[in-house]
C-alpha cells in the first residue's frame, strides 16, 4: 500500500497559517512514509471559488517546498459526484427534504426549549407522494440527506450507534451516529456540500490517511457510514489541534489574518514559517529547522497538545534571526546579487553582516555602509573629530588585508593612549555611522581605502 494524503483547500482567499499546518503535517506524514501528497482544489462553490485564489496557493506551497504529486479540481469532477449521488438514492439512503432554512431554525429552537438536542427528526421521510408533490408545485425545490446507519428496522426510531476509530494523532474515538442529524449532502439549488464530493475523491485517488483539523473530530463518524454505504474502505484519520491568534481568535482565510503572503511580504524565510507551523503546540522546543527533512524528523503526534494553539508571530522574529545568522552564502546570493552587492565580495560581505540580519533584507543596510555613502552623518564630539581625521595618518599602507583593523588600531593605540571604547567607538561611528554593527575587522576590507579615507575626513 503507497500511502496517500491530500490537502483541500477551498480557493476562497489566502492561505493562512493553519492551513498551512495542515498541510505540512499531511506532506510531511507522506514523505517520511514515502508516499504521495495530492493537491485537491475544493471549488465547487462557484460564487466565492477564484482562480486567482487557486494559482496563489499553489505559488504559497512551493514556497514553502511543498511539491504536489498530483493536483485535482473537484469542479471538474462533477460526474463522478452524480454518480455517486445517484447510488445513495437508489439504495434509499439520500432522501429529498423541503424544509425552508425557517422552518429547520423553528424547529431547533423548538427542540432547545424542551432541552433536546438539535437533531433532525427525519419528518421528510413521513411525507407521502402527493405531499412531495404538493410542496415540489409550491415551488420548492429538495435538498437531500443522507440516511444515517442509527437504527435497526425503522429510522424513525434511532438507536445508539457507534462509530469507532484508531485516530493518528488523538487514539481511540467513539462517535454515536444517534446524537447526529443526517447531513445534508446536495443543496436546493442542486449543489453539493462539502461531504459527499471529498468522500468521493478519497475513494477515487486512493487516500490512505486524512490529517486534518480536530473540527472534523465529530464529522468523521458520519463520513466513515457514507464511505462504507458506497463501498469504500475508509481511510485512517488523524486530527491535530488547530491554530489561534495570541488573543485565540480563530484563522480565516477571509479575514487574511497570518497569511502566507503577508509573511512571505514580510521578508520571512519559508522554514521560520513552516517550523513554527508544524512545532507549535507538539513536544519538544520549538526550533528553526534547517530544512523540511529535518522538521519531518522532528513531527510527532504523540503527546501532542489536545487543545488550540496560540501562534505568536513573534516567535516567526526569533527563528528567522536563528536561520539567518546560520545561512549559508549559496542560499542568498542571489538575493545578494539583486540588492547590488559585487560579486567578487559577496560571499565575504554575507560572512560579515549576516549576524546583524534578523532578515536577509536586513542586508541592505550594510551594502550601503560596506559599498555606497553613507545615509547618516555621525555625531562626533570635537575631540574625537580631530581623533578620526588624525587617524588617517596611521592607515596601513596597500589593499586592506584581514589585518588592516587590529594593525591601524594597534598603531592608533601606541601614539594617542587611546583604549577600548574611546578608541573603537569613533572609529565605528566615522566609518559606518552606525554605534553598533559587524566586526570593523571584517568590514575594512569590503569598505576599502578610498571610501575609508573619505569617511575620516
Amino acid at each position: 500500500m503507497t500511502v496517500t494524503v491530500r490537502f483541500a483547500p477551498s480557493p476562497t482567499g489566502h492561505l493562512h497559517i493553519g492551513n498551512l499546518r495542515t498541510a505540512l503535517f499531511n506532506w510531511l506524514f507522506a514523505q517520511r512514509q514515502g508516499g504521495r501528497f495530492v493537491l485537491r482544489f475544493d471549488d465547487t462553490d462557484k460564487e466565492r471559488s477564484r482562480t486567482e485564489f487557486a494559482d496563489q496557493i499553489a505559488v504559497d506551497l512551493a514556497w514553502i517546498g511543498l511539491a504536489p504529486d498530483r493536483v485535482i479540481r473537484q469542479s471538474e469532477r462533477l460526474a463522478l459526484y452524480d454518480a455517486a449521488a445517484e447510488r445513495l438514492k437508489a439504495a434509499g439512503l439520500l432522501y429529498a427534504c423541503y424544509e425552508t432554512p425557517d422552518e429547520l431554525d423553528r424547529k431547533r429552537k423548538r427542540l432547545a426549549a424542551r432541552n433536546l438536542p438539535p437533531v433532525y427528526g427525519r419528518e421528510a421521510l413521513r411525507l407521502s407522494d402527493d405531499e412531495r408533490l404538493a410542496l415540489e408545485a409550491e415551488g420548492r425545490r429538495p435538498h437531500w440527506r443522507f440516511l444515517l446507519p442509527n437504527f435497526a428496522d425503522d429510522p424513525l426510531q434511532p438507536q445508539r450507534t457507534e462509530i469507532h476509530w484508531d485516530d493518528l494523532v488523538r487514539g481511540p474515538q467513539t462517535v454515536d451516529l444517534a446524537s447526529l442529524s443526517d447531513p445534508v449532502l446536495i443543496r436546493g439549488d442542486g449543489s453539493y456540500l462539502y461531504t459527499l464530493p471529498s468522500i468521493v475523491d478519497d475513494g477515487d485517488v486512493g487516500v490512505t490517511h486524512v490529517i486534518r483539523g480536530d473540527d472534523h473530530v465529530t464529522n468523521t463518524g458520519v463520513q466513515i457510514a457514507i464511505f462504507r454505504a458506497l463501498g469504500l474502505t475508509p481511510p485512517v484519520f488523524g486530527h491535530h489541534n488547530l491554530l489561534t491568534t495570541v488573543s485565540g481568535e480563530g484563522l480565516s482565510k477571509r479575514s487574511g489574518a497570518l497569511s502566507l503572503v503577508s509573511l512571505r511580504e514580510a521578508g520571512l524565510e519559508p522554514m521560520a514559517v513552516a517550523s513554527l507551523a508544524v512545532l507549535v503546540g507538539l513536544p519538544g522546543a520549538i526550533d528553526a529547522m534547517p530544512d523540511l527533512a529535518a522538521l519531518a524528523e522532528r513531527m510527532q503526534f504523540e503527546g501532542s497538545s489536545q487543545s488550540a494553539s496560540k501562534f505568536d508571530p513573534s516567535e516567526l522574529d526569533r527563528l528567522n534571526a536563528d536561520l539567518v545568522h546560520a545561512m549559508p552564502y549559496a542560499d542568498v546570493a542571489d538575493r545578494l546579487a539583486a540588492m547590488g552587492v559585487p560579486s567578487t565580495d559577496a560571499e565575504a560581505f554575507w560572512q560579515t553582516v549576516r549576524a546583524n540580519c534578523a532578515r536577509v533584507a536586513d542586508a541592505a543596510e550594510w551594502v550601503e555602509v560596506a559599498f555606497g555613502d553613507l545615509d547618516r552623518t555621525p555625531e562626533l564630539s570635537d575631540e574625537d573629530r580631530q581623533f578620526v581625521t588624525a587617524a588617517r595618518g596611521s592607515l596601513p599602507e596597500g589593499a586592506f588585508g584581514p589585518e588592516a583593523w587590529r594593525e591601524w588600531t594597534g598603531a592608533l593605540k601606541q601614539a594617542t593612549g587611546r583604549k577600548g571604547k574611546a578608541l573603537f567607538m569613533p572609529l565605528r561611528l566615522a566609518l559606518t555611522g552606525r554605534d553598533h554593527g559587524p566586526e570593523l575587522a571584517a568590514l575594512l576590507p569590503l569598505i576599502g581605502r578610498q571610501r575609508t579615507l573619505a569617511r575620516l575626513g
